[in-house]
Order: structure tokens, then C-alpha cells, then sequence
């Protein structure tokens, strides 16, 4: 099969017409609209930046004005993750790598807050973009690469669905400190079945009275295979 269509590029109209979850929003990063709350949500938490690219804000304006730039940009494309109930942000991700010719994607520079953390809201903003990427703008591989030391964002990738294909030795130079990195994948093939098992676990009939889920993503998805 040859392959002569390039996908498409993440923008403002994609995203706004295409991340709308039960639990959370997906928006184009807006840095006057969402730095004050996110701030809020994120600052006193040194952990949130140990392994991302950039060092902890020493103010809300040092965090704005980071905000700004990141939100000109078209490659890494910026989301704020919206709470639904609340309209409140929670935490930020991207679209970044893009390589509408090889049609492969990759999600990274995520900030999830303490308040997202390891929570419904956290699986359906990852399932929200993959869907987006794969259903929406026709990308055939979707990337998550991490510091092969970051043991919960490897542990999150193969929760998601996502294969490990190996590490890059000596792969950046990141704060100063050489960095091998986990390189993670899922491809188009593979979509249906990864898709099917996130809706499955993110339905209310897989959560109890105390918001505890009754099968694990791995279980769902085993069955699925």
C-alpha cells in the first residue's frame, strides 16, 4: 500500500470541535485565560518538575509568561485540561514532534496536577487525545517518550496501551544531566481495541459508590485482545 496522504495539524478548530469528554475539556492553551488557576493547581509541588524541560516557576508571573510562549507555538501544541464540573484547569499536555508526512504524533510535556493525578479525568484526557490524533487528523503512530528514570510515566504509557520499543542511550542532555529515554508507542491498528478498553473503563458502570473502578484497564483490554 502506498501511502501518499499527510495528516493533519492540531489547531484551534480541531481542537475545540474535537476534545470534549464526559469528565473534562480539552482547550488551546490560553495564557491570560488559564495561568492564574493552573498556577494555583500546580505551585508548592516541586515533584511536578522534575522531569519535564522546564524548571519550577518562581512566581505566577514567571509561570504566565512561560504560559505565553508555549501557547505562540504551533509544534509543541499546548492544551489546558478543563474540569467540567467546574471550568476549572487542572493541568496541561501537548501535541508535539508532529510529523504530518509520516503521519506520527507525539504527546508529551505533560503537567497534570495534584487534583488529576491518578484520577478518571487524567485516563479520559489521555484517551481524548489519542482519539483525536488517530480519528481526527489521521496519524498512524502515536509517540510517548519519557526519562527512562520517570518509573510513573512508564508505568502510565503501558497502562494506557501504549508498547515499549526500548531506550535511547544518552539521548538528551536535559537540566544539565545526560538523559536516556523510554520510547513508547501505539499504532492505528492497535486504535480500535486500545479505544475500546478506555471507554469501557471510563463508563460509570465500571466505578462503585466510592468512585473505585471495578476492572482494571490491563483486564479490559486483555479481554479485548
Amino acid at each position: 500500500m502506498v501511502l501518499t496522504e499527510p495528516s493533519k495539524l492540531p489547531d484551534h478548530a480541531s481542537i475545540n470541535a474535537g476534545l470534549h469528554g464526559e469528565r473534562v475539556t480539552l482547550v488551546p492553551l490560553d495564557a491570560e485565560a488559564h495561568a492564574a488557576a493552573l498556577y494555583e493547581a500546580v505551585k508548592g509541588h516541586p515533584e511536578l518538575w522534575l522531569y519535564l524541560f522546564d524548571d519550577e516557576p518562581a512566581d505566577e508571573a514567571v509561570f504566565k509568561a512561560n504560559l505565553a510562549r508555549k501557547a505562540g507555538k504551533s509544534d509543541p501544541f499546548f492544551l489546558t485540561i478543563l474540569d467540567n464540573a467546574t471550568g476549572l484547569p487542572l493541568g496541561m499536555a501537548s501535541y508535539m514532534r508532529i510529523e504530518p508526512r509520516h503521519r506520527v504524533i507525539e504527546v508529551g510535556s505533560i503537567l497534570f496536577s495534584p487534583k488529576l493525578q491518578k484520577t478518571a479525568q487524567a485516563t479520559e484526557t489521555m484517551y481524548l487525545m489519542a482519539r483525536h490524533a488517530f480519528e481526527d487528523l489521521g496519524y498512524r503512530r502515536y509517540e510517548w517518550k519519557c526519562n527512562a528514570l520517570n518509573e510513573p510515566s512508564r508505568r502510565a504509557a503501558l497502562r494506557l496501551g501504549f508498547s515499549f520499543e526500548g531506550i535511547f542511550r544518552q539521548h538528551m542532555i536535559v537540566k544539565g544531566k545526560s538523559r536516556d529515554t523510554a520510547w513508547f508507542a501505539m499504532l492505528d491498528e492497535e486504535w480500535p481495541v486500545i479505544s475500546r478498553a478506555l471507554r469501557a473503563w471510563l463508563s460509570p458502570v465500571n466505578f462503585d459508590d466510592q468512585g473505585r473502578q471495578v476492572r482494571s484497564l490491563a483486564d479490559i483490554r486483555s479481554s479485548l485482545e
